[in-house]
């Protein structure tokens, strides 16, 4: 069965919804970048020389952590928002990489820079569970 690619129209709908979330992850990494900078004294409001105590400490750092692994999410996520801006302008947008059917446009509207198929995505999710 050929494949029948997506319309101009949806094609230019999808890619102003992946520039819209590319620029909000950029937002987010910039914020949290800034954040960082600002070091753990100064955004707990505490800028006396006095050590922190050690409960605040651990709080501080588990808080830092965290945010370094969201940001490290959002910066994937920018990387294959980039890739499925590229994938538009090769004309592979909406293929899924494994099967090469479509991704239903349902999908596509809540997760743009999908590379697989509903079917393809539960496969290698199940894959990933039998390997733990």
């Amino acid at each position: 069965m050929a494949v029948k690619p997506l319309s101009a129209v949806k094609l230019k709908h999808f890619e102003a919804l992946i520039l819209k979330e590319l620029n909000e992850s950029r937002s987010y990494i910039d914020k949290a970048n800034q954040d960082q900078s600002i070091g753990a004294r100064e955004s707990s409001g505490d800028l006396s020389s006095y050590a922190f105590h050690q409960a605040d400490q651990g709080s501080d750092t588990n808080l830092m952590e965290q945010n370094v692994m969201l940001m490290e999410q959002e910066r994937e996520k920018v990387r294959l928002l980039n890739d499925a801006l590229k994938k538009i302008a090769e004309g592979l947008f909406g293929k899924c990489e494994i099967c090469g059917d479509n991704i239903a446009e349902t999908r596509l509207e809540v997760i743009p820079y999908a590379r697989y198929c509903m079917d393809c995505k539960t496969k290698e999710e199940d894959k990933k569970r039998r390997r733990k």
